[in-house]
């Protein structure tokens, strides 16, 4: 089943930008002509193209060997090791496709990705952070009616080692996959609970990575840090990791993105462009202006994921001795980037223009009408790289996109006369805590089966560090124990949430402000908490 109208795939063809070449592709020609070349290093290992290339089909040999089959669904929860490669490229080898996990998911979010996507596996580290993936996967797998097999990196306690998953040969995959199937499924930051599932094709996906590797000029010279998570779709795609291999260039793997382990791998490993959000960008400047480090290797940094201050990226540039590009977009799409050519002021100011020529970009009025520029609206776009639709969610679809394929993004946005957009904030009721997106909905809905709590609200309040965090304002039970804010904390935290999405602020309040209308004004609240 095609994932875009039949109209528009086929002028996707024709405008050159889908080319039905496979997202792994890449990799397995840079094995052929530059086999020794390193493709990817982290904290403890390096793998040349060639290896890349050789486990990733002994994965998928080995994937298959296990009984699954194309269009078959596994879970990939696994850090920043080289690993996620292996695994990633193999599934798309195989034609199995993976569900991208964060490593900072927890019981909930994991349980439904595993039963919703009916997922064959789950692969996880032994421990990261402190976390024991594997008791994690021990709940996952006693909750489900049809528990998926784990495989861990690292020690596999009870469940069976990545190692043994890895087929002593390779063997012809017999049904591959054509560049138009479903090769994975990323995650959407929604603002009503769980993410929405969004299916990428190697088609539109390629393009995207494509694309982006042209405008950052990247090179097989190119050494890119993935500092933030890889399976994020910023350091996946925008260019990212992907883009890099593309080029043929290296990706080293950072273990965490604190200052001392990602300015410390740059100065090591000459890394010359990287990507993060804007709160690590500022801790990041914050050391480097100490003067600690060697980081002449750097020529660019992208800010991306949450709104990036002028004030903030003036000083960016002048700290990390090199350029700055802001970057603005989706996992369902979109992607802009301020261009080299681009004027100062409008590096410092917008947050970048689309990527294609074919990006249809719309900001509206609250009725769909169409705004001059300047004029602040909602985002809508349509595209060769955005999708039609979010994995069996039909009722969400309905309400996400336009008849005629926009996608609504939900980001309240200006354009400017050259196109660039200015991302003003968010309509959806959403929290951008650092470019981690939280639902308010889904916190509320934990908050409000804790005995003492009768009413929930919880609002985004700005921070001057992540942007924006989260405050959750109670209203008690008549009566009830008035439970302390960290009880009520570590109340979300044992749901099983990412933490993430744990609230920063608890206050008690006798009565939330109300509308004209009577529903709770979120507005007020946010107003009282700032």
């Amino acid at each position: 089943m095609s994932l875009y109208p039949e109209e528009a795939a086929a002028r996707h063809r024709a405008a050159g930008h889908w080319t039905g070449e496979l997202l792994d592709a890449a990799v397995r020609r840079h094995a052929a002509a530059t086999p020794d070349r390193i493709a990817v290093t982290d904290r403890t290992q390096q793998w040349s193209y060639a290896e890349l290339d050789a486990r990733a089909d002994r994965l998928a040999t080995g994937l298959l060997a296990r009984g699954l089959r194309k269009g078959d669904r596994v879970v990939l929860q696994l850090p920043n090791v080289a690993e996620f490669f292996e695994v990633f490229f193999g599934a798309l080898r195989a034609g199995v496709v993976p569900v991208m996990a964060l490593p900072a998911h927890r019981r909930a979010e994991i349980g439904y990705f595993c039963a919703f996507a009916e997922a064959r596996a789950l692969f996880v580290p032994d421990r990261h952070e402190g976390f024991d993936h594997r008791e994690l996967a021990a709940e996952v797998r006693a909750a489900g009616p049809q528990p998926p097999e784990v495989f861990v990196v690292g020690e596999p306690g009870p469940f069976t080692p990545l190692a043994a998953l890895r087929a002593p040969e390779a063997a012809p995959v017999a049904d591959p996959p054509a560049s138009g199937d479903l090769a994975f499924l990323q995650l959407s930051g929604g603002s009503t609970g769980l993410p929405k599932l969004i299916p990428r094709c190697h088609d539109d996906y390629l393009y995207s990575v494509r694309a982006s590797a042209e405008i950052c000029e990247l090179t097989a010279d190119s050494v890119y840090l993935c500092a933030l998570p890889a399976a994020h779709n910023f350091p996946l795609s925008s260019p990212g990791t992907l883009g890099v291999f593309f080029a043929g260039g290296r990706v080293v793997l950072a273990p965490d993105p604190s200052p001392a382990t990602a300015l410390g791998l740059i100065a090591r490993e000459r890394v010359t462009l990287t990507g993060v959000v804007p709160p690590l960008a500022l801790a990041w400047a914050s050391a480097a202006e100490a003067g600690a480090y060697d980081l002449s290797s750097l020529e660019l940094l992208q800010v991306g994921g949450a709104k990036l201050s002028e004030e903030a990226a003036r000083r960016l540039g002048p700290a990390l001795g090199c350029r700055l590009q802001q970057v603005f977009g989706m996992a369902e799409g979109l992607v802009n980037y301020t261009r080299p050519e681009d004027d100062e002021r409008t590096v410092l100011t917008t947050q970048g223009r689309p990527i294609s020529p074919d990006d249809e970009v719309r900001v509206v009025d609250d009725q769909d009408r169409d705004l001059p520029d300047g004029a602040l609206g909602h985002l809508l776009t349509r595209g060769p790289y955005t999708i039609r639709g979010y994995w069996r969610a039909p009722e969400h679809n309905a309400r996400s996109f336009t008849a005629d394929g926009f996608y609504r993004t939900g980001d309240l946005v200006r354009r400017t006369a050259t196109g660039h957009l200015v991302v003003e904030g968010r309509a959806k009721d959403q929290i951008n805590r650092g470019g981690e997106k939280v639902a308010a909905e889904e916190v509320e809905n934990v908050l409000l089966a804790h005995p003492a709590v009768h009413d929930v609200s919880v609002v985004a309040v700005p921070d001057p560090y992540l942007g924006e965090r989260s405050c959750a304002y109670v209203i008690l039970r008549p009566a009830a124990d008035r439970p302390r804010p960290v009880e009520l904390k570590a109340f979300v935290r044992a749901a099983g949430l990412a933490e993430y999405k744990v609230p920063d602020r608890v206050e008690f309040v006798d009565a939330f402000p109300s509308t004209g209308i009577g529903k709770v004004s979120k507005k007020d609240l946010r107003a009282s908490a700032g």
